[in-house]
């Protein structure tokens, strides 16, 4: 046989978890059509000794919902050898939305998402080429991608659609339900692979409101994801308030549904939470619910300024600093009697909040560069004040400017481990595409591979390869990708396992309007292919100008 691509040489990791072995692999066609022996020519040949060959990578949990309308490569994802993302995470998106509601979403996307409002008016344009779910699938399609794209229908902007303004007032009348319900079939029926929404207290949104989403009843959750039943599609949730683990039981029952919810972390809420959390995981599983929590190998660190203070809009004495624009914030933070509050609070939140604010590393500081790389506590110890007057104190001395990086969860390795071995647990939870300036976490997949696999020896490789590939694909109901079969889509990756890793956090200024973001280099990905053509090799796309992208939109998670 005469072959597209011939991978030789290396050792084939299929996703199973199965051990890898030592063989060939060919591909015609966008498919894999020889695997072990095969024999004959081939029109590019690529040496894969001492490399190993395993599925491209699952990224399961993005937000590239904006982004890929004006960056169709989806950086920095397949750098890290992700070929397959799904978008509209935590019921985010930006379809459907009528043009009077564009403020609305971006807005809305700003404060939650932490996406810069001048980057997403400039990438999307004066005109969206879309407005309804169906349209903005077309669009993406239309456009192409250079990596595979599912889509999940998200609640927010269903209903802003329907309610407008009001979606972040109230609750939603009988036919306002019907009318999200008919989005959301319409939706399904155009491909999206589930349905999506979030009650977390840590989503606020446009002028500091809660998201719609948690604004909903839980009868109109209950109503939109039972368009879901009969297999048409999952349910991605973000915890909250009234959706927990017993409204989840119930949704996954009446529905027969997979539910994947974001997100178990160490030290969220309490020191031993997560156990409560995987026993209660267990206890589902075994009656029959597919509830399956996302988990991530990273710390999870926020780095933010005042001017949009994330990390803290959940708490309630900063609810005037969400709804107020910068030189509100600045006559908020100068205030002694908001200072007050704010310090009052925290002396009542969890510890493990406390902690994470005095742990926060002051990373730029341009009044005080001497600051820079030491955390808050160390200096608010040296100068004798309290931290919470410190940041504030900073912040204004650098026009809201200042930029602190703040351990939100995750930093106990023996809890993440535990987390990760846990085989009721998928990945999840890069974030992919928000937060740009905030974080980077789209480099999860090496730095997986890097720091637990080779660094920790940790978790075999085999088994890491699995939890990057065919693990968080049977979760999403993506049903070719994520293994190495003859006859599957060829999405593959060569890895050198000696070095495989993620690099350290860089801030570059490449989103439009000149806008910043951080990014990862990817270190030992020597080679990505996307439905058989070769995407990435030697840490450079190669696919040449101009040329058709070979990504796929995943309507109900297949090759459309």
């Amino acid at each position: 046989m005469n072959y597209d691509i011939k991978i030789i040489g290396g050792t084939i990791v299929d996703g199973t978890g199965a051990p890898g072995y030592r063989g060939d692999l060919g591909i015609k066609d966008g498919e894999i059509v020889a695997l072990g022996e095969a024999p004959g020519e081939a029109r590019q040949t690529i040496d894969a000794q001492g490399r190993a060959v395993t599925p491209g990578f699952v990224d399961i949990h993005t937000h590239y919902d904006a982004q890929v309308l004006w960056d169709r490569m989806l950086t920095i994802s397949p750098w890290h050898g992700v070929t397959t993302v799904v978008m509209g995470n935590c019921g985010f998106g930006v379809a459907p939305t009528r043009a009077q509601h564009r403020d609305l979403i971006i807005g809305t996307l700003e404060k939650v998402e932490g996406m810069s409002p001048a980057a997403l008016r400039a990438g999307l344009g004066a005109e969206w080429p879309f407005e309804t779910f169906p349209q903005y699938l077309d669009a993406i399609e239309r456009a192409g991608t250079a990596i595979n794209v599912g889509v999940l229908i998200g609640h927010t902007p269903t209903r802003l659609y329907v309610m407008g303004e009001d979606a972040t007032e109230r609750e939603a009348t009988a036919e306002e339900v019907a009318q999200m319900r008919h989005i959301v079939d319409e939706a399904l029926e155009a491909g999206a692979i589930g349905f999506a929404t979030s009650k977390s207290p840590t989503h606020v949104g446009y002028k500091g409101r809660p998201v719609p989403s948690r604004v909903a009843s839980y009868e109109e959750i209950r109503s939109l994801v039972s368009a879901l039943k009969g297999g048409r599609g999952m349910m991605q949730a973000t915890a909250g308030k009234e959706l927990w683990f017993d409204e989840y039981d119930r949704l996954a029952e009446e529905n027969d549904i997979t539910i994947t919810w974001t997100a178990l972390l160490a030290g969220m809420v309490s020191a031993d939470a997560h156990i409560q959390q995987l026993e209660r995981t267990a206890e589902l599983i075994g009656r029959g619910r597919n509830i399956v929590p996302q988990v991530t190998p990273r710390p999870l660190c926020f780095e933010f300024q005042f001017k949009e203070p994330f990390p803290f809009e959940s708490l309630s004495v900063f609810k005037p600093v969400s709804a107020a624009d910068a030189e509100g914030k600045k006559k908020l933070y100068a205030d002694p009697e908001f200072r007050t509050a704010v310090k009052a609070k925290m002396a009542s939140v969890r510890p493990s909040f406390r902690t994470s604010w005095e742990q926060s590393v002051i990373s730029m500081c341009a009044s005080h560069p001497q600051y820079e790389g030491r955390t808050v506590a160390e200096v608010a110890a040296e100068l004798g004040v309290e931290t919470m007057d410190l940041g504030f104190d900073l912040a204004l001395a650098t026009d809201l400017e200042a930029r602190f990086r703040m351990p939100v969860a995750n930093a106990d390795e023996t809890v993440v481990e535990e987390l990760l071995k846990n085989p009721n647990t998928v990945l999840g939870l890069s974030d992919a595409g928000a937060h740009a300036s905030q974080l980077c976490d789209a480099c999860l997949p090496t730095y997986l591979l890097g720091h637990w696999v080779r660094e920790k020896n940790a978790i075999p490789f085999e088994t890491a390869i699995r939890m990057l590939t065919s693990r968080p694909a049977e979760v999403f109901g993506i049903r070719d990708r994520g293994r190495l079969a003859v006859g599957k889509p060829a999405d593959v990756v060569v890895i050198d396992p000696d070095r495989v890793g993620a690099g350290g956090l860089e801030r570059v200024y490449d989103q439009p309007a000149g806008q910043d973001r951080l990014i990862s280099q990817a270190f030992g990905i020597e080679a990505v292919i996307v439905n058989g053509v070769l995407l990435r090799q030697g840490d450079q796309d190669v696919i040449g100008d101009g040329a058709a992208l070979p990504g796929r939109l995943l309507r109900r998670g297949v090759n459309a």
